[in-house]
């Protein structure tokens, strides 16, 4: 299903919602009714989860989108939240429990695929890059909390004008990125002659005739090789490699997790809601809220100087490891270039109401790291930041645990299936771009959507007199 015809179809379903209208009324479009119907959408909707037709069908859209976010290895947040506000009806807190536990079961998928898969393509190692995740992850997860107190001192209408001009330079340069890197691919693939071998290998020659080898070395009946590079399957499960898994790194990312967690579950929200009794938006509030600034200085700065440090002792060692180099080829200099780039996405992501995936993958690519890497490296991320909303939830007194346990194994099994199919389309043509087209569709529509009605939601504001300035965070 194409975006339009996404986007056509939650508009056409919004406008005839049987649900919500009254059966003594006859069919007809009220343009009224229609702007209350979007307004729903900002908290005045039913609270209540019952299964119906509208929400299996946002169920069914819910799907998709976690089919397609997948792919690019993003959470999707950006799209469950508007479907399952619009479409089934639900309140907007409602709305974003759900996709947190959504986004998680759809993270869960990404990362078990991609720490158990290798690629040829770099060396037989895993996509992940989790030095880039252990030095982003401390400032992202203090860049949602800053974010989530701007999203409540910002007025509607900045946060939308915001969300607009951000997801919309984001979307065109990461639509320019997937058109220069399939550029490359097609004149990449004229100039090794692929077309050419597959011909020789139909017409005159058996495979028992050629020795195709990953180095990218052809050698003919003659043996005489030419140089000729072949495109290796970009994702391949080795069966006789044992896959690596950094299990320090790891530690350290559970660590770091765990802290922030723990500052989050004491602190409790602005509504007094946490494990122990605390006055809302008082002074032991804002103490626990201050200490996530400390915590990510000091894991980043750990983080960053240990690193240098390692690299320094062996910088005089010749480096083998493909990935290292396909990676750290395009990779900036400046250490503290990733933590920065991930204190942006987490600030906007809270100020936006979505998660960190969709804001740092773009800025990933615009500085060069490789479309695949990028795409596991934002899942892995992703998990950690929407695990811990997810359990907050959960803790501090969540309705509709079941509903959300649904929801997030179905987005399991879309996140699945869609990486599968990617992966299959990769092998068959050998274009890494369809990540990037897959991240740009995401946000795309999930720019329409959010956009869109975030206008209607700040012009019903206005018509009713709400206050339109900016507010206190308490």
């Amino acid at each position: 299903m194409s975006p339009p015809s996404l986007i056509f179809l939650v508009l056409s379903f919004i406008a005839f919602n049987p649900s919500n209208a009254k059966q003594e009324q006859p069919f007809s479009i009220n343009i009224d009714n229609f702007l209350d119907k979007i307004y729903l959408w900002g908290g005045e909707a039913q609270s209540q989860i019952l299964i119906s037709g509208p929400l299996v069908l946002a169920g069914v859209l819910c799907f998709i989108a976690s089919a397609i976010s997948s792919a690019g290895g993003i959470g999707g947040g950006g799209l469950f939240i508007p479907i399952l506000s619009i479409v089934a009806g639900l309140d907007l807190k409602t709305a974003s429990s759900l996709s947190a536990f959504m986004v998680t079961g759809g993270s869960i998928a990404n990362v078990m695929c991609n720490m158990c898969i290798t690629s040829l393509k770099f060396g037989g190692k895993s996509l992940i890059d989790y030095d880039i995740a252990l030095s982003s992850e401390p400032c992202m997860l203090l860049g949602v909390s800053l974010g989530v107190i701007c999203n409540l001192v910002f007025p509607e209408w900045l946060i939308t004008v915001l969300f607009a001009i951000f997801l919309a330079w984001s979307t065109s340069k990461t639509c320019r990125s997937g058109l220069m890197l399939w550029k490359s691919e097609s004149d990449q693939i004229k100039k090794i002659g692929v077309d050419e071998l597959e011909k020789g290998l139909l017409e005159n020659e058996t495979v028992e005739e050629r020795k195709v080898l990953a180095v990218g070395h052809v050698y003919k009946e003659n043996n005489e090789p030419k140089d000729v590079e072949v495109p290796v399957p970009l994702l391949s499960p080795q069966g006789n490699r044992k896959v690596r898994i950094p299990w320090l790194k790891l530690m350290v990312l559970l660590l770091i997790w765990f802290s922030f967690f723990s500052v989050y579950l004491l602190r409790g929200n602005r509504y007094g809601q946490g494990v122990i009794e605390m006055e809302p938006c008082g002074v032991g509030y804002w103490i626990l809220s201050s200490v996530q600034i400390p915590l990510a200085v000091v894991f980043t700065a750990w983080i960053v100087f240990r690193k240098e440090s390692l690299r320094d002792r062996t910088l005089m060692q010749e480096i083998t490891d493909v990935k290292v180099a396909a990676v750290t080829k395009n990779r900036p200099s400046n250490i503290l270039l990733f933590p920065s780039m991930a204190l942006l996405a987490g600030i906007l992501g809270g100020v936006f109401g979505i998660g960190g995936g969709m804001l740092i993958s773009p800025l990933l690519l615009q500085v060069g790291i490789k479309p695949e890497v990028t795409a596991a490296t934002c899942s892995f991320m992703v998990l950690f930041s929407a695990s811990m909303s997810a359990l907050q939830y959960l803790l501090l007194g969540m309705e509709h645990v079941e509903a959300a346990l649904i929801l997030a194994i179905m987005c399991f099994v879309a996140s699945l299936l869609g990486l599968l199919v990617v992966q299959r389309a990769i092998r068959k043509y050998g274009r890494a771009s369809i990540i990037v087209f897959s991240v740009s569709i995401v946000m795309f529509v999930s720019n329409v959507l959010m956009t869109s009605f975030g206008a209607i939601k700040v012009w019903t504001d206005y018509e009713s007199g709400e206050y339109m300035g900016f507010k206190l965070p308490c």
